[in-house]
């Protein structure tokens, strides 16, 4: 016997009798050889959406699986049998339904995510800055940078609160005057460690991580992020690369994805290499592959973020200077949302110039 075949076993009827009932195999358990097995039934109108499976004629591997007619594959009704239990095979199911109705069973025993009700944006901003000390107070079009960020943020309508969080009292002072902040330590290793002590002395399900040297922020991109909450325990956003600048640039980070849209890795490096097309020029191998850049915005469950901050700076996330590595180096997955918005930072003092002008475009 094998996992996928169909057989039967004896099961208990109305009357009380045994009768033989047909069954799928779905795997053997360890110790005594067990089969953990899931039954199949006649009576359609018992199907539960969405998690019981009907095989029928019409599929492919129906004439292999030994059942005379449509029949559902009831996911509920698991048993447990030894070997002397089963009466005999009479078929099998193919191996892609069989991989299925195990995800799908998977899925339904997951736990459930609670619910994202109230989420919060939080702006981490330092003074110290080796480009350009005093970034956060820097006067654009006669505001502060770290104001007009605040701004772009309560326009996101999945934000119920916006705060600056910072260790220097410069900043804070000047970012009273028109937002809530709350004061940390000055040894965080990274943003989303200043955040998290932020997070653990609030009452929120869910924190977005907004940049403090964006102030062109797009609304929208913090909506699409903490969205992406609401089935993810992180979440983040990334761009298509359309610059030929970019494609060497180790300051525009390279994420790639997976089928599911979740990252499979961030890098400075240009990722991935493409084999076939390496001796081309950037812009044929951008024609080539949808590449994409990372923006540097990231979404958090609650217990998530307090989770991984106790992990210690991983080797990946050292040699390539990227926290987000940290959570993949530790099984957090990633949700990757795509957009079409390039992130505008201001990186030293000559971005200020170049912020104003995109600004008096808009206006």
């Amino acid at each position: 016997m094998k996992e996928r075949d169909v057989i039967l076993v004896p099961l208990s009827q109305a009357d009380g009798q045994r009768k033989p009932r047909p069954a799928i195999l779905l795997r053997r358990l360890p110790t005594f050889g067990d089969w953990l097995a899931c039954g199949i039934s006649r009576q359609l109108r018992h199907r539960v959406p969405d998690f019981d499976e009907v095989i029928s004629p019409r599929d492919d591997d129906f004439a292999g699986s030994g059942l005379y007619g449509e029949s559902l594959i009831r996911l509920g009704f698991l048993s447990e049998y030894a070997p002397r239990e089963i009466l005999g095979v009479i078929g099998d199911i193919s191996t892609e339904r069989h991989c299925r109705l195990l995800e799908r069973l998977s899925l339904f025993l997951r736990p459930r995510a609670s619910e994202v009700r109230r989420v919060l944006g939080v702006i981490p901003a330092r003074y110290a800055s080796t480009r350009f000390p005093g970034k956060p107070l820097a006067l654009i079009a006669g505001k502060p940078v770290i104001q007009r960020v605040v701004e772009q943020c309560r326009k996101a309508k999945s934000l119920c609160e916006v705060i600056v969080a910072t260790d220097d009292a410069r900043i804070a002072d000047a970012a009273r005057n028109f937002c809530r902040v709350e004061m940390t330590r000055a040894d965080h290793p990274s943003g989303s460690d200043r955040i998290a002590e932020v997070v653990a002395r609030c009452e929120c399900d869910a924190v977005v991580n907004i940049q403090g040297d964006e102030p062109l922020i797009d609304p929208a991109v913090i909506d699409a992020v903490a969205g992406a909450l609401a089935d993810n325990e992180m979440s983040t956003a990334a761009t298509p690369i359309r610059q030929p600048d970019e494609y060497d640039n180790p300051n525009a980070v390279k994420v790639v994805v997976n089928a599911a849209g979740r990252a499979l890795y961030f890098s400075r490096r240009t990722i991935p290499h493409l084999r076939e097309a390496a001796s081309r020029s950037v812009s044929e191998q951008l024609a080539a592959f949808p590449f994409l850049k990372h923006l540097g915005i990231y979404g958090y469950r609650r217990e998530t973020l307090l989770r991984l901050v106790q992990f210690p700076v991983s080797p990946l996330e050292n040699a390539e200077k990227l926290e987000q590595l940290r959570a993949l180096e530790n099984g957090i997955q990633i949700a990757v949302v795509t957009v079409d918005y390039d992130s505008v930072g201001v990186d030293e003092p000559g971005d200020v110039e170049r912020v104003e002008k995109l600004l008096n475009g808009r206006d």
